[in-house]
């Protein structure tokens, strides 16, 4: 899969900044899942210990992805909608335009990380882009992800091989939330889902994409 990085990494090379240190951002635009899916393997299972991480920013046509712990009772009840099934830990949850996705393929044994400290990180990254906007969120505790005023805003889930994780989380921005109705989001029936245009904010998927990873990127640096 091709992709443009951002400047980020050159001008991590212009400060001197140790090359492979900082995250490089790669923007994927509408893309589709499957494909995507495969291609995050892939770079996990050919990348060596020098090879930098990534962030990829998308977004993905229609779709349900199902992970590991995945039960058929919170499938949908309508089928309009292709169902995937993944690697990633927790349950089925949906992916469509206007959602900002962040996949992170990082190498946690490099950088000394563990699962719990990625999953804060980006749970962290995703309440200050939001706190940024002036909407208050929160975690909830033993529920990964990102709530506002009780109702989901952002989901996710990793897979780790080989010292390294992959898949990320969903920003939902500026979408049909519709398709959520059909399932139970994350395994919770009745589980409200949100969105940041519903509390105000104007920015698009593209933008909000853009500022959660440089977030997650600074976080991750930071650790």
């Amino acid at each position: 899969m091709q992709a443009a990085a951002t400047s980020i990494s050159v001008i991590a090379a212009q400060a001197g900044i140790q090359i492979g240190k900082v995250p490089i951002v790669r923007h994927l635009g509408l893309a589709e899942f499957a494909p995507t899916y495969q291609a995050m393997r892939r770079f996990t299972d050919s990348r060596g210990t020098t090879t930098p991480d990534e962030l990829w920013v998308l977004e993905h046509p229609p779709v349900y992805t199902v992970g590991i712990a995945g039960r058929a009772e919170h499938f949908p009840r309508r089928g309009e909608v292709p169902v995937e099934r993944v690697d990633r830990g927790g349950q089925i949850t949906y992916h469509g335009p206007g959602q900002a996705i962040v996949y992170a393929l990082i190498d946690l044994a490099r950088r000394g990380l563990t699962v719990r400290g990625v999953v804060s990180s980006i749970e962290q990254a995703v309440i200050e882009v939001l706190g940024a906007h002036g909407v208050g969120a929160e975690r909830r505790t033993g529920a990964p992800g990102v709530y506002v005023d009780g109702a989901k805003i952002a989901a996710l889930g990793l897979r780790v091989r080989r010292g390294c994780c992959y898949h990320g989380v969903a920003l939902n921005v500026d979408m049909d939330l519709a398709p959520f109705s059909a399932i139970d989001p994350c395994g919770y029936p009745g589980l409200a889902v949100t969105q940041t245009r519903a509390h105000g904010v104007l920015a698009d998927a593209a933008e909000m994409g853009e500022e959660l990873a440089r977030r997650i990127a600074r976080l991750i640096e930071d650790q």
